[in-house]
């Protein structure tokens, strides 16, 4: 369990810092210096209706290039992804 605490940029409030890399690259160096455990947790529940709305494989090259843009979008706001699908209502509620 780590001590380390980070500015989370989705929880927007101090939080237990990711334990490694989540993502390989610069991106993944970024999301780990401004993202928490549970900003990351968030993430990978956005990713889930990514991956599923848009019917993406992982394994594909231009998949990831779609993923990315979703990731970079989410937690910084880059671009114009990230977004739940237009109309999409999570079942717990989640916007």
């Amino acid at each position: 369990m780590s001590n380390k605490t980070v500015h989370c940029v989705v929880l927007k409030q101090d939080a237990e810092a990711l334990d490694s890399l989540p993502y390989p690259g610069e991106l993944g160096q970024r999301v780990f210096e401004n993202v928490s455990k549970g900003g990351w947790v968030q993430w990978l529940e956005r990713l889930t209706t990514i991956i599923n709305e848009n019917s993406l494989n992982t394994s594909d090259p231009k998949s990831l290039e779609v993923i990315e843009k979703h990731m970079k979008g989410f937690f910084f706001g880059e671009g114009d992804y990230g977004h739940l699908p237009a109309g999409f209502h999570a079942a717990n509620g989640s916007k």
